[in-house]
């Protein structure tokens, strides 16, 4: 996709950004495009590659001169599969692949919390070296017989964020909103500082399959201290952030907004 958009940008032709278009460009290619990746998979990518295209198109016409488009080549990309395009038995998942091509089979590490006939869809992940498999089920909502419910002041709505790692809003106005730039703020200085000291020993980095050499070793040892102090500062701004995130009413609201 991302030679096809060069090799138009340099005759001057608009970019390939729509699904539909995408689509037509895969059945003209015709199969082995996308290597083992049947035509569902290929799909799967497609409208990823959309969604990021139009995505960062919005946020440029709003005026946000640093969202780029989606031209970096990536190995492996997350792959969605909706009911019908897979198989569960069990603790195993296969996955449809290309013609010719061996299918997948995922051994799962424990079993699915749905019923096979609630699940939707099932997208194939690819995080810090290990493979998941994220399930979306559709569940029936919970009836209660008269007077068995759950007592409204005792009900609470919890939203997941990414910036936030939890926004509880709950009765009478109540809320709880714990921060998580501290934590990313903590990651992003530790990051930066590991990559100073690589880059300052990198000459002396060991080889594939040689022993370090004893300056190598010395590093080593002073930087695991580094890291264990690194992960007692993340566990420390956790602790701060649940404790300066119990906020209420309306002082929640504003603060959620204006972060």
């Amino acid at each position: 996709m991302l030679e096809i958009n060069n090799w138009r940008r340099a005759r001057g032709a608009a970019p390939l950004a729509g699904y539909q278009e995408l689509c037509r460009e895969l059945t003209r290619a015709g199969s082995g495009t996308f290597a083992d990746l049947d035509t569902t998979g290929a799909r799967s990518v497609l409208r990823r590659f959309s969604d990021a295209w139009f995505a960062a198109a919005k946020r440029r016409a709003e005026g946000d001169t640093s969202a780029r488009f989606p031209r970096r080549r990536r190995l492996l990309v997350p792959l969605r599969r909706y009911h019908g395009t897979f198989t569960l038995h069990g603790r195993r998942a296969r996955i449809p692949t290309a013609k010719d091509a061996p299918p997948l089979w995922l051994r799962l590490a424990r079993d699915l919390p749905y019923a096979a006939e609630q699940i939707r869809s099932v997208t194939l992940l690819y995080d810090a070296g290990r493979i998941f498999l994220d399930v979306t089920a559709e569940v029936p909502v919970t009836s209660y017989e008269p007077g068995t419910g759950p007592e409204p002041d005792r009900v609470a709505g919890v939203d997941l964020g990414v910036i936030h790692p939890y926004a509880v809003s709950g009765p009478h106005g109540q809320a709880l909103l714990v921060s998580g730039r501290a934590l990313r703020a903590e990651h992003r200085q530790h990051l930066t500082d590991t990559k100073h000291r690589r880059r300052a020993v990198a000459r002396r980095a060991p080889g594939r399959g040689e022993q370090g050499s004893r300056r190598w070793r010395h590093y080593r040892r002073r930087a695991r201290p580094v890291e264990g102090r690194h992960r007692r500062r993340i566990r420390q701004a956790q602790h701060e952030a649940a404790k300066t995130g119990r906020l209420g009413g309306r002082a929640a609201d504003r603060d959620s907004e204006g972060r």
